[in-house]
């Protein structure tokens, strides 16, 4: 692959542990995969069309119920691909967050408590999926000798540390406006 899309490598990876449809790897993506990346229909199965094209996942049809069913498999070449990308010592790690763009431009609202309130409302949405990382991690503790687990449990403490600064940063945040 000449200059691999992110999503790509997503899609590899979730079929390196197991064959999946295209709606499995949808549900993957919005689960644990989620707090870090997100994923769509519309860039999943354009990404699926492509990865099949080059030969890195192939696909086998079945019929369940009259309907259609999809499942895609990785392949050798697939998983020499996800390899190399593993290997490669450059990553973007872009931060996105649409609150920190209405804070950098809260000014224009010429009221503290709007950017107050949109502090508010990204702290409950912290708090939520804070919840369901330490769930996460619950779960993950007791697995640690099988090594996909053990590289799970990193992401999803490195979320519990994070969305924890994020809620210090909140409360000071507030203080700071009010």
């Amino acid at each position: 692959m000449a200059r691999e899309k992110k999503i790509d490598m997503v899609i590899l990876g979730l079929l390196s542990h197991e064959d999946l449809t295209g709606y499995d790897i949808k549900k993957r993506m919005d689960g644990p995969i989620s707090f870090f990346w997100k994923g769509s229909f519309g860039n999943i199965y354009p990404a699926l069309k492509e990865l099949e094209n080059g030969g890195l996942i192939t696909r086998s049809e079945a019929s369940s119920g009259g309907r259609e069913k999809i499942t895609y498999h990785i392949t050798a070449s697939g998983k020499k691909a996800l390899t190399s990308w593993l290997k490669e010592e450059q990553c973007i790690n872009e931060m996105r967050y649409e609150t920190l763009l209405k804070l950098f431009f809260g000014g224009a609202a010429k009221d503290k408590e709007v950017t107050v309130h949109n502090i508010e409302v990204f702290e409950e949405q912290v708090k939520g999926e804070l919840a369901i990382l330490k769930e996460y991690e619950k779960s993950l503790k007791d697995q640690l000798s099988i090594d996909d687990h053990v590289c799970y449990y990193l992401t999803v403490t490195f979320g519990i540390e994070t969305y924890g600064a994020y809620l210090r940063w909140c409360a000071k945040a507030k203080k700071a406006l009010r």
